[in-house]
């Protein structure tokens, strides 16, 4: 008999290319479409023109679709944290957060109650059980590579995830898409957080939070005022320009201080580290030391760089070779062992 998967359709070529392999492998597939936000209020995976997109993509291959509601808790679990970390003086990742809570949460939640075997999304990722564990890997495709943002994932999760297409490119996906004549084939990519309108979160957060205006000083190194800022949330770690201070020298954000309401700037020396101190630590792979060799990454968009991973039971510290630039509290930092996701947190203060 064969297996049941659900997979979540967004109504992007990525997780339509997903569904299609998938019936290609023989599975019973079932598609899904979580519906975050009101369709009106977003250009992105909730949009209407997404829905019916995901809709028109099931009709062609012959699978059911459902939509499903989880507005509340991702309200609860991305966007509130997402604004309560801009108003600390962090730069939040809410992605992950939408992996752990909705895509990896809520929808598993509802794909278990349905009597699914497994659960697939159109991640660029790979997943391999050999001995008993199941390895997390980065795809083949580096430049789409999503491993990053799947640091929470457990063992337990990755027993029941199906990832198709970490063995492919971007491009691959495309031409299969094509060859399905799925409407996604050449559909434009989104950058845009779904709930951000035209990723502008500065304007969102004074239409949403309004608190978030909130004048405060621009001080040096050394405590000298500078300026004045218009509040913490509105400013990033390495951030140069908008300072709106006066200076002989370029000076860049070194700190945010909610305590003080300060944003703090120097040279471009201070935005450079080695050393980041992680939190909310999750182990994607079990660990049989303290102290672990690979290639750690800070951000999304960089190639992991040589580092000591350093556990030190809910928090870690990472220790890399090179200074690296703008360490930001609030996103995420991971550890990878020959392509294999070992470890990963949120980046502390």
């Amino acid at each position: 008999m064969a297996k049941t998967v659900v997979v979540g359709l967004s109504g992007g070529v990525d997780s339509s290319t997903a569904a299609a392999l998938l019936l290609e492998q023989g599975y019973d597939v079932i598609g899904v479409t979580m519906r975050h936000l009101p369709a009106e209020t977003t250009n992105s995976c909730c949009s209407l023109e997404a829905i019916v997109d995901a809709r028109r993509v099931a009709k062609k291959l012959g699978i059911p679709h459902y939509l499903v509601d989880v507005e509340q808790p991702f309200y609860e679990r991305v966007i509130l944290p997402f604004e309560e970390a801009y108003l600390s003086g962090m730069t939040p990742n809410p992605c992950a957060l939408c992996n752990r809570h909705i895509k990896f949460g809520a929808m598993w939640e509802w794909a278990s109650k349905q009597g699914a075997d497994y659960l697939a999304t159109g991640h660029y990722v790979r997943l391999q059980e050999r001995d008993g564990l199941y390895y997390l890997m980065r795809g083949i495709d580096h430049a789409k590579d999503q491993s990053y943002l799947l640091y929470t994932m457990r063992q337990d999760d990755l027993a029941h995830l199906l990832f198709p297409l970490g063995e492919y490119y971007k491009e691959d996906s495309r031409r299969i898409a094509e060859r399905y004549g799925l409407v996604t084939a050449h559909k434009a990519e989104s950058q845009e957080l779904c709930f951000v309108p035209k990723n502008d979160y500065q304007g969102y957060l004074e239409s949403h939070r309004p608190e978030a205006v909130n004048p405060g000083e621009v001080v040096d190194t050394k405590g000298q005022v500078l300026g004045h800022h218009r509040g913490i949330a509105f400013y990033t770690i390495g951030q140069r320009r908008g300072l709106g201070i006066s200076s002989p020298v370029p000076r860049y954000v070194v700190k945010l201080d909610a305590k003080t309401n300060q944003v703090v700037v120097g040279d471009k020396e201070d935005v450079l580290e080695k050393t980041v101190h992680v939190s909310r630590v999750n182990y994607v792979l079990p660990i049989s030391a303290n102290q672990l060799r690979g290639n750690a990454k800070i951000r999304y968009n960089m190639e992991p760089e040589p580092a000591w991973w350093m556990d030190r039971g809910e928090n870690a510290e990472i220790i890399f070779d090179q200074p690296q630039w703008a360490i930001s509290p609030g996103q995420v930092a991971v550890l990878y062992q020959n392509d294999v996701l070992v470890a990963g947190g949120r980046i502390q203060k």
